[in-house]
């Protein structure tokens, strides 16, 4: 929960505990009108080292803005997938050692060329 509170810097929304035997976080997206959940498990869970959380932002700066944070206490950022390298994302582990994206663009909105320069890429309208 720190980590994305803390150092992603994702408003603490609400937070919960032995809710069906399960504790959490719920974060604002930024606010509660879209919510990210995070929900502790009770035993340790294996993380593949290819899961990622994905990040969008609307450009460079706030990206830069949003990534300053963890810059500041030392996080270095690692090897991204090479679709996120070739359109200027930032990736970092999260503390269970899943890949967190930092995207500065909004998927839909304003993607690089480079989003579409390889393999096939479909939109889903309608949802």
């Amino acid at each position: 929960m720190q980590f994305y509170r803390d150092l992603v810097g994702l408003p603490l929304y609400a937070t919960f505990g032995e809710s069906y035997g399960s504790n959490g976080a719920i974060f604002g997206m930024p606010g509660s009108a879209l919510t990210f959940e995070i929900v502790e498990a009770i035993e340790p869970v294996a993380v593949d080292p290819g899961e990622q959380l994905c990040l969008y932002f609307p450009d460079a700066m706030a990206q830069q803005q949003a990534t300053a944070r963890l810059s500041a206490v030392g996080m270095p950022p690692v090897e991204s997938h090479p679709y996120w390298a070739a359109t200027g994302a930032v990736t970092y582990r999260d503390p269970d050692g899943r890949e967190v994206v930092f995207a500065p663009f909004i998927f839909g909105v304003n993607e690089p060329g480079a989003s579409n320069a390889s393999g096939e890429h479909w939109g889903v309208s309608g949802s």
